[in-house]
């Protein structure tokens, strides 16, 4: 697998603007088919075709090759060029690389998150507070602490390409951020509107139709106890194209 990404700066916040992985095709020796950025570039130029589906995470954090997410890519001479640039994988990428194989080779899964914020464990922090603030105040002419355009999906023009949305964006919103959840919901619904299969992992708590109505959708990666439920519930749930729905019991 490889993973590919644009990134763009705002007040000094960084954000994960474009976000798609391949599915590498293999050769005759079983070795994995690189493609270059120029090769995305015209895959993308036909989403249509080569564009699987969606997967929604909560954030991102992730860096260019030759980067690290030790301190901002401003700090370490990274150019916000609008390009693509591949990644270095982290503990999710490593996740999809081990699952995501057969019946999704040759194509692209693009990877949105709910927020663009490309920086580690913002929740719970006070950040959530301030994303909260921005989304009461996101469809005024109000300034936001967080870039609208780079950081935040407008659901209402949002774009999916490809058969299916898997949804791990998480399940545990603050009953406080009524902002988020709402924000969450209205994705996951718009996701059903444009005709999207929607696939996710969930428990005992709701049955799918619920979930969906709550944006009820467990994250692929945990600690403790239930880790490695949750990794063999993604991995089960992209054994097949499109995926399919996982109940942990």
């Amino acid at each position: 697998m490889q993973t590919f990404g644009k990134f763009s700066t705002n007040f000094d916040h960084e954000y994960l603007t474009k976000h798609y992985i391949y599915i590498n095709e293999k050769d005759d020796s079983r070795e994995d088919i690189k493609i270059s950025i120029q090769d995305l570039n015209k895959l993308l130029k036909k989403k249509s075709k080569n564009v699987a589906g969606t997967i929604f995470l909560y954030n991102p954090t992730l860096s260019p090759v030759g980067y690290d997410n030790d301190s901002l890519l401003s700090e370490q001479g990274f150019d916000y060029d609008d390009k693509f640039h591949e990644l270095n994988f982290n503990d999710m990428m490593n996740l999809f690389s081990k699952s995501i194989r057969d019946g999704y080779r040759g194509k692209l899964i693009e990877v949105k998150y709910l927020f663009n914020l490309n920086k580690a464990n913002i929740e719970p922090t006070p950040i959530l507070e301030e994303l909260d603030s921005d989304l009461d105040r996101y469809s005024s002419n109000q300034l936001t602490r967080y870039d609208k355009n780079l950081n935040y999906q407008d659901y209402l023009t949002m774009s999916l390409n490809g058969k299916f949305v898997y949804f791990g964006s998480g399940h545990k919103y603050d009953r406080h951020h009524k902002e988020i959840i709402s924000y969450a919901k209205n994705i996951a619904s718009q996701a059903v509107k444009l005709g999207k299969d929607v696939y996710f992992t969930h428990d005992n708590n709701y049955d799918a139709d619920e979930c969906i109505d709550m944006a009820y959708f467990l994250s692929p990666l945990a600690v403790g106890k239930i880790k490695e439920r949750r990794i063999n519930a993604f991995k089960n749930a992209f054994r097949t194209y499109p995926p399919t729905i996982q109940k942990l019991g």
